[in-house]
């Protein structure tokens, strides 16, 4: 992208409940979820951050910040969210959208930075998930930096889904028309790493 007013944000901060231990670092092949995530976005990126309660990844890009989230707690991604809008008042940067993606869904379709780049130039919404089919991805989205105010007063008054405070805002979904049903396959236990195994070994 290469007028990039975009931070790319990586939300990695999740307890892991179902998966057992931080499955940002599970390996998938050769290479840990968190791994494939910056393989496939920093080709489109500038700039990365990673938003993790843990250090966890050897930090010897200079084009990869790590943050944690800022309130303690884990309180879910809406924070890691603001975590990013935060870091990019703090540090002066030019960027005026946030687009996320999880650490834990390495298939999603590539078509997904034409989108971004598209919506960023427009000031039609503030808020853009993608969809495919009935399903809506609330994790890869373009977040204005228009929001920081009231997400943080929002998340000061207990909002905690991603889904329940979009609503309340206001979104545009993005139709993805995706090739297979796995293409968003979300790894949240050891079966779903098994399926994403099995998968990798298919695409190679």
């Amino acid at each position: 992208m290469g007028e990039n007013n975009i931070l790319a944000t990586i939300l990695a901060g999740g307890k892991s409940r179902r998966f057992g231990t931080d499955k940002s670092l599970a390996k998938l092949g050769n290479k840990s979820l968190i791994d494939h995530t910056i393989s496939k976005i920093e080709k489109n990126f500038s700039e990365i951050l990673i938003v993790s309660n843990k250090q966890i990844i050897d930090q010897k890009k200079k084009n990869i910040n790590i943050i944690e989230d800022c309130l303690p707690g884990q309180l879910g991604p809406l924070v890691g969210v603001l975590s990013a809008m935060k870091w990019i008042k703090k540090n002066s940067k030019n960027y005026n959208w946030v687009a996320t993606f999880p650490c834990d869904t390495p298939f999603f379709d590539d078509k997904i930075f034409f989108h971004l780049q598209k919506k960023s130039k427009k000031k039609d919404n503030k808020l853009y998930f993608f969809k495919t089919g009935e399903k809506r991805h609330n994790i890869f989205g373009l977040w204005s930096l228009e929001l920081i105010n009231i997400l943080e007063e929002d998340i000061k008054k207990n909002f905690r889904k991603v889904e329940t405070w979009a609503n309340k805002i206001g979104l545009e979904l993005i139709e993805i028309d995706a090739k297979q049903d796995d293409t968003f396959l979300n790894i949240n236990t050891k079966d779903d790493l098994e399926k994403a195994e099995n998968k990798l070994k298919v695409i190679k």
